[in-house]
């Protein structure tokens, strides 16, 4: 039983054809975009152990790949290749695999496995929802390779149950997301987003930032920063980059205090609006209203002592998409 809303994804695809979901019956590929916070509004922590959110998420052009096949006797194993593969545990508790797991136990039959290949693009461990987007990858290519009825509801309840940020990676674009930020509303926004991310040469515990949080500042904002929505409605890119901010940056750089120096350093270059750190970090984000000048800082943040490397991503783009 194919759902109208797989034949939708199909039909909306410019070089496939509904009639091609056939050659995709046993190898499904979703291609998946990273994130970053515009904004991150973090409250106190509640007596359930979550911190209430107001965040603004939005979907940028880095992308992890998923490959699932069958496999036989309801096995489900993974392999990763690619950008701090090595990172990620092999016992089974990845996100990709416990996705599977989950979208088979609500919807599928025992029997049903699926050898899980994922390319990794996106750093782990970043602040860039790159676990999460394997995770919302795996779950639509796994309601795709076995046929499930599912729909794309369902599968954003399933994604809130296996972490704040997966929701918003199967919906992608542009969104506000409230309570645990798995209460998702997709935001009208104008205009492309130049964004040259400076990875740090190591990672950080998104527990760890949020135990800072709670020691040191305990309660951030009450709400988006004034301005912040009609600023992206209208397309105005500077006027988003002076209202970009993150509860968890301060945090996050009393963890790692070399951060502040790349966040200072690139703010200041040529055609910056505005800089930040990307969730929990330690990704460095800096907005650009120009594609021109993007490459040139990049180049430039590159060379600071802490960064490892840096890419420009545009945004918004789509969230997990079935490719052909």
């Amino acid at each position: 039983m194919r759902g109208a809303w797989v034949m939708r994804y199909v039909e909306n695809m410019n070089s496939q054809t509904a009639g091609d979901y056939e050659a995709w019956s046993d190898l499904v590929r979703v291609r998946v975009p990273a994130k970053v916070n515009v904004a991150l509004c973090v409250g106190r922590r509640g007596d359930d152990g979550y911190h209430p959110l107001h965040t603004v998420f939005q979907a940028l052009s880095l992308y992890d790949q998923v490959e699932v096949t069958p496999a036989d006797e309801g096995a489900i194993d993974v392999d990763i290749t690619g950008e701090d593969a090595e990172e990620i545990p092999r016992d089974g508790t990845d996100l990709a695999t416990r996705a599977a797991r989950l979208v088979r136990e609500r919807y599928g039959r025992p029997d049903q496995g699926a050898h899980i290949r994922v390319t990794k693009s996106i750093p782990v461990a970043a602040g860039l929802a790159g676990g999460s987007a394997d995770a919302a990858a795996t779950l639509l290519a796994c309601s795709v390779l076995w046929d499930l009825d599912t729909d794309p509801g369902a599968l954003q309840a399933l994604a809130g149950e296996l972490g704040a940020d997966v929701p918003f990676a199967l919906l992608g674009g542009t969104a506000l997301g409230t309570g645990r930020g798995t209460e998702l509303l997709p935001l009208l926004t104008r205009g492309r987003y130049h964004w040259v991310l400076a990875f740090a040469r190591r990672g950080l515990s998104t527990p760890s930032v949020y135990q800072r949080f709670d020691d040191t500042a305990g309660e951030g904002r009450d709400g988006l920063p004034p301005g912040l929505l009609e600023a992206l409605a209208s397309g105005d890119v500077p006027g988003v980059g002076a209202r970009l901010c993150n509860d968890l940056q301060g945090p996050a750089l009393e963890l790692y205090g070399e951060l502040a120096q790349t966040l200072r350093y690139g703010q200041g270059l040529d055609g910056v609006v505005g800089a930040v750190v990307s969730g929990s970090g330690p990704t460095c984000a800096f907005l650009l209203d120009e594609a021109r000048a993007a490459k040139a800082v990049a180049d430039e943040v590159a060379r600071l002592p802490e960064v490892r490397g840096t890419l420009v991503a545009v945004g918004p783009v789509p969230g997990a998409q079935l490719l052909g």
